[in-house]
């Protein structure tokens, strides 16, 4: 059963409302560490409980997936801030704030000198429809549990 510091192995396709297919394990299983946000909360909270062979549709609300859009995140920035580069719509880069944290930015327009960008995440005000398949279930190793993600084939990497 799906429980805290389980590695949990699924399959799973990710819908927007409109049935869109955003994301897929492409009929490979996607291998992470419950109660660790390897993933987002509220498909966290869902698969809790769950055994092997379980199927589950799972809707999430932005709240518990990427957050609100915020409006905020929008803003402009001089081409020559860039440097060499020169940034086109769907671009993403890397930004660094005020307080020297690293971000990612979407290029989202650019006229003349200024360059438009977008820091919210792509899915960030979206609800999220989950078909999810769960394929295994095992303890998480020490290592796992000290790095906080599973080791492995089909596992995130540093």
């Amino acid at each position: 059963m799906i429980t805290e510091n389980k590695v949990v192995s699924m399959m799973y396709v990710l819908q927007d409302e409109n049935g869109n297919v955003l994301d897929t394990s492409e009929g490979k299983s996607f291998d992470f560490l419950q109660g660790h946000h390897n993933i987002i909360m509220g498909l966290e909270k869902a698969l809790n409980g769950l055994n092997v062979g379980d199927r589950k549709h799972v809707e999430i609300t932005p709240d518990e997936g990427y957050g609100p859009y915020d409006p905020q995140l929008k803003f402009a920035m001089n081409r020559a801030q860039f440097g060499g580069d020169s940034p086109e719509p769907g671009m993403m880069v890397e930004l660094s704030s005020s307080a020297g944290e690293a971000f990612a930015a979407a290029v989202v327009g650019v006229e003349g000198e200024e360059v438009y960008l977008d820091a919210n995440h792509p899915l960030a005000g979206k609800s999220l429809f989950f078909d999810v398949e769960i394929t295994a279930i095992r303890d998480a190793s020490e290592e796992e549990l000290s790095h906080g993600h599973p080791h492995g084939a089909h596992s995130h990497h540093h």
